[in-house]
């Protein structure tokens, strides 16, 4: 029988949340591996899918091959579609709202936010103290917001486990790659014990299994050294397609 889904993806915080969505639904789907290191996401084939040429996007074949990009969109699509058990959104309207605030947040914040540190601290081929200490505030300061949120003592973002754990779950997962080895998710007590939380459920450990190109700051430490040579890897290929951008107008 063929898969529901096409997935197409990299092991990052945004690929991994659909991953992880498609894992807790159980859903019959295929993984195709976008090769970022000779711009496969630029090839027409796949602008016809995402025509801004990122990762991740869905095909769903269940639907007469209905295409979806943008991580908090496919959540949301599968949601609405694929999850007659409100196992991504709740079922209570409040709480459903609640969800939905709170994956905007990780979208239109933390994602970036994280994003804009994680590139001025690992991959910019020059060190802007600037840019490295503005975004690594900021993404500690939106950390200090979940950490408000679970001071009511809830276990998740809006009720019950929703998108909204799944999309803040991976990006916070991999603080170190954004703040550094000497970064400690401890500082944030009720975080961590959240991100534990989270991490134990089967489909995330199953949906955070595709090639991981950055590192989870939390479960596992790897060192400067190896953190660097991951980064000057991943330097070629991000700056390559950041030349090829300029020049096509992508």
């Amino acid at each position: 029988m063929a898969p529901q889904i096409t997935l197409y993806t990299v092991g990052t915080p945004n690929g991994q949340k659909v991953s992880i969505a498609l894992d807790e639904l159980k859903i019959d789907h295929k993984v195709h591996q976008i090769q970022f290191s000779t711009n496969e996401q630029k090839e027409e084939w796949f602008l016809k899918i995402n025509p801004n040429g990122r990762i991740p996007a869905i095909v769903d074949h269940s639907r007469g091959d209905f295409a979806v990009f943008e991580s908090g969109a496919i959540l949301l699509y599968l949601a609405e579609h694929h999850d007659p058990d409100h196992i991504l959104l709740p079922e209570d309207p409040n709480q459903k709202s609640e969800a939905i605030q709170w994956l905007m947040w990780q979208m239109g914040g933390l994602g970036p936010m994280q994003g804009q540190a994680n590139h001025f601290f690992r991959y910019a081929p020059e060190k802007i103290p600037y840019g490295i200490k503005r975004y690594q505030d900021e993404t500690k300061r939106l950390y200090s917001v979940m950490e408000r949120r679970f001071a009511d003592g809830r276990d998740f973002l809006a009720g019950p486990y929703s998108v909204a754990d799944i999309a803040c779950f991976t990006w916070t997962a991999v603080n170190q790659w954004a703040l550094g080895p000497d970064f400690s998710i401890s500082d944030y007590p009720l975080v961590e014990k959240w991100l534990h939380r989270v991490a134990e459920r089967p489909a995330v450990v199953s949906g955070m299994k595709p090639s991981t190109i950055i590192q989870d700051g939390f479960r596992s430490k790897i060192t400067a050294a190896e953190a660097e040579a991951r980064a000057q890897e991943a330097a070629k290929w991000i700056l390559a397609e950041k030349e090829k951008n300029a020049e096509e107008k992508l």
